[in-house]
């Protein structure tokens, strides 16, 4: 059974910058994409990027496209979010995720992480 765990959350003040990771605590399929979403308070979960397996091709949400960069490590099974130029609406809980399938979808993901805390101070 796959689990993953995020970290590196945190407060930071607007314009600032912030990384995060998950960790999968068995090893994962090259082949499986490895995403973001974020939560506001009150807000229904979103999504933030992807990343594929195949390729490394990436897909990110309007609202952060050229802040954030999604990365990912197959020999450590991690991926990573670094962010940046960082806004009071970017304050949510990040959650990392795993999927066989292709896309932003939260229906292509199997495998879904605690959640970190990032906030953003204006």
């Amino acid at each position: 059974q796959v689990q993953l765990v995020e970290s590196g959350g945190g407060l930071v003040q607007a314009g600032g910058s912030l990384s995060l990771s998950c960790a999968a605590s068995a090893r994962t399929f090259s082949t499986y994409s490895m995403g973001w979403f974020r939560q506001a308070p009150g807000k229904e979960r979103e999504f933030v990027a992807v990343i594929s397996g195949s390729s490394y091709n990436t897909i990110y949400a309007d609202s952060v496209k050229g802040r954030f960069t999604i990365s990912r490590d197959n020999a450590k099974n991690m991926w990573y979010l670094q962010m940046r130029s960082l806004k009071p609406d970017d304050t949510a809980v990040y959650f990392c995720a795993a999927g066989r399938r292709w896309g932003p979808s939260e229906n292509n993901f199997d495998y879904w992480g605690q959640g970190t805390q990032v906030t953003v101070s204006s």
